[in-house]
C-alpha cells in the first residue's frame, strides 16, 4: 500500500520479503475514507508458491480483505470482501495478455512510481518507468529483430503506452511550477481514488462542442484546438471550458443576445451545462474555468494536449494559419515517444 496509510507492523505467513511501498505487514490504518476511496494491495510471487500453482492451474486461489471502521452516525462495522483469482500458467502469453487490464496496470505503475518519487531522483523514476514499459511490449508485443515498423500491440495493451506517455508529462511527476503542497495533494488523490478517477488524472478527457454536430469526445491533441469549436477538458482536479478564436469573437460581439442568433445563444450553454454537472458531482470540487483560446488559463489545456504542433515541427504554416493550435515546448510528441518506443523494444 501507499501513501495515506500506515502501517501495523503485524505478521503473517503471507508477508512477502521483498517491501513496495508500506510492506512488512499485513494489517494497514488511515485516518478517513470515502465511496470512491481505492487501495492497491502489490503481491510479490514466492518460488514455493509458484511451484504450487504451476500444479494447480485453472483452480482459483481466494485473497480476503477485512475492513473496520466507524460510520459516520457513530457505530462501527465489519466489512469483508472476498476476491477471487484464476490460477494460470505464467508461460502461456495470451491467457496473460487477454486477462491484462492496462487502465489498472497504468494507475498501479502511477502509484508505485509516484511513491519511489518522494525518495529517489526523479531522473530515476522516469528512467525506471520507461524500463517497465520497453519490458512489457518486449514481452506481448509482436515484431520483428530490428525493425520497429513491425511492432504491433494487441487491443488489451494498445493505449498503456500512451497512458505513461501522458504519466511522464502530469503534475504526478513533472512538479516545476507546483509547490510541495500542491505536489503532496496530486499524489494523495492519485494515490486514493477509484481507478476510473486516477485513470482521468493521468489521461485527461476532452469533448469538442460545434454548430455543424453533437458534442464528441476528441483527442488530447494539439489538432483538436480549432478557431470554430468549444472544448470542454476534465483533468479531475479542472474543469475548463475553451473557446475557439470565433467563437469567442461572437460572443464577445454579443451575437447571443441578438434576435435570429438562438441556436447560437443555446450552443453556449451546453458545455457550462455539462461543466457543472461533472462539479456537481466530484468531491473534492474541481476548479471550473472558462477560457478563450490563446488567453491566459489556455495554457493549462495546452500542458495537458499533446504538442503534435509546435514551432519545431512548423505546423503547416505561420502561427495562426495551421490546422490546430501551436504548443511551444520542448517536449517530446506521442509520435515520437512511440517511435522511440518501438525502437528500443526491437533491439532485444
Amino acid at each position: 500500500l501507499y501513501w495515506t496509510f500506515v502501517s501495523k507492523n503485524k505478521k503473517s505467513p503471507s508477508v512477502a520479503e521483498t517491501e513496495v511501498g508500506i510492506g512488512g505487514t499485513c494489517a494497514w490504518g488511515t485516518a478517513a475514507m470515502s465511496p470512491t476511496t481505492t487501495f492497491a494491495l502489490y503481491f510479490e510471487p514466492s518460488q514455493q508458491g509458484q511451484q504450487r500453482a504451476n500444479n494447480q492451474t485453472g483452480q482459483y486461489r481466494f485473497v480476503q480483505v477485512t475492513v473496520r471502521y466507524q460510520h459516520p452516525d457513530g457505530s462501527y462495522r465489519l466489512r469483508v470482501t472476498t476476491l477471487t483469482h484464476r490460477i494460470s500458467d505464467t508461460t502461456d502469453l495470451n491467457e496473460l495478455s487477454n486477462a491484462f487490464d492496462q487502465e489498472a496496470a497504468a494507475v498501479l505503475l502511477a502509484r508505485i512510481s509516484v511513491f519511489k518519487a518522494d525518495y529517489e531522483h526523479l531522473f530515476d523514476v522516469m528512467r525506471n518507468l520507461d524500463r517497465h514499459l520497453i519490458r512489457l511490449v518486449q514481452k506481448f508485443a509482436t515484431f520483428k529483430k530490428d525493425e520497429p515498423q513491425s511492432l504491433k500491440l494487441g487491443s488489451n495493451f494498445s493505449f498503456f503506452p500512451q497512458f505513461v506517455y501522458h504519466l511522464r508529462r502530469s503534475e504526478f511527476l513533472s512538479v516545476f511550477n507546483s509547490s510541495p503542497d500542491e505536489t503532496a495533494y496530486y499524489r494523495i488523490m492519485l494515490d486514493r481514488e477509484c481507478c476510473s478517477h486516477s485513470i482521468l488524472m493521468i489521461q485527461p478527457t476532452l469533448h469538442a462542442y460545434s454548430m455543424k454536430a453533437p458534442p464528441f469526445p476528441v483527442l488530447l491533441d494539439a489538432e483538436s484546438v480549432q478557431v470554430d469549436n468549444i472544448l470542454l477538458l476534465d483533468t479531475f482536479f479542472d474543469v475548463l471550458i475553451h473557446y475557439g478564436e470565433n467563437i469567442a469573437a461572437w460572443r464577445n460581439a454579443k451575437y447571443q443576445d441578438q434576435p435570429g442568433y438562438e441556436n447560437f445563444a443555446n450552443f453556449l450553454k451546453h458545455p457550462m451545462a455539462d461543466a457543472e454537472n461533472i462539479v456537481k458531482d466530484r468531491f473534492p470540487v474541481p476548479r471550473l474555468i472558462e477560457t478563450d483560446q490563446r488567453g491566459s488559463q489556455a495554457r493549462l489545456l495546452l500542458n495537458k494536449i499533446n504538442p503534435s504542433i509546435t514551432h519545431l515541427t512548423g505546423g503547416g504554416g505561420q502561427y495562426g494559419n495551421q490546422p490546430g493550435e501551436m504548443v511551444f515546448t520542448d517536449d517530446a510528441s506521442l509520435a515520437t515517444f512511440m517511435e522511440h518506443l518501438k525502437k528500443w523494444a526491437v533491439q532485444a
